[in-house]
């Protein structure tokens, strides 16, 4: 799939938040957005950078969709698991392999969930502060 650099930075950024408010920010009852505040940027990069590793191969490789406008591209989870599968490689133990498979298809349907909208054909997309 073709997507924008705008959306892939939007669905990586989305997704280290959902992994960021996993791991024990939801018990401690901080905001996710004020904890991501909070980090500097070493830290933001180093968590994008984990999550892009396992996100963004598996984005370029998912099949070309028709997006309509004000819609965001959807696939199943059997379609993600598919190309997930393909990725993930044979060093692996069976069941390790079948977690990281699961893990990694939840970790980028939660991306494509935070992919914007596509505007309209010829649409300005607004600049958004970072």
């Amino acid at each position: 799939m073709q997507f924008t650099e705008y959306e892939l930075t939007a669905a990586v950024t989305g997704a280290s938040k959902s992994v960021m408010a996993g791991k024990r920010l939801r018990k401690r009852g901080v905001d996710v957005d004020a904890e991501w505040d909070a980090m500097d940027r070493y830290q933001r990069f180093k968590l994008l950078d984990a999550v892009g590793s396992q996100v963004l191969p598996v984005l370029v490789a998912l099949p070309d969709v028709k997006v309509a406008p004000g819609t965001r591209p959807s696939y199943s989870n059997q379609q993600v698991q598919e190309i997930v599968g393909g990725l993930v490689g044979d060093d692996l133990g069976r069941l390790q392999r079948l977690v990281a498979v699961k893990v990694r298809t939840a970790l980028v349907q939660t991306a494509l969930a935070h992919i914007p909208p596509r505007a309209e054909p010829g649409a300005v997309v607004p600049a958004q502060a970072p």
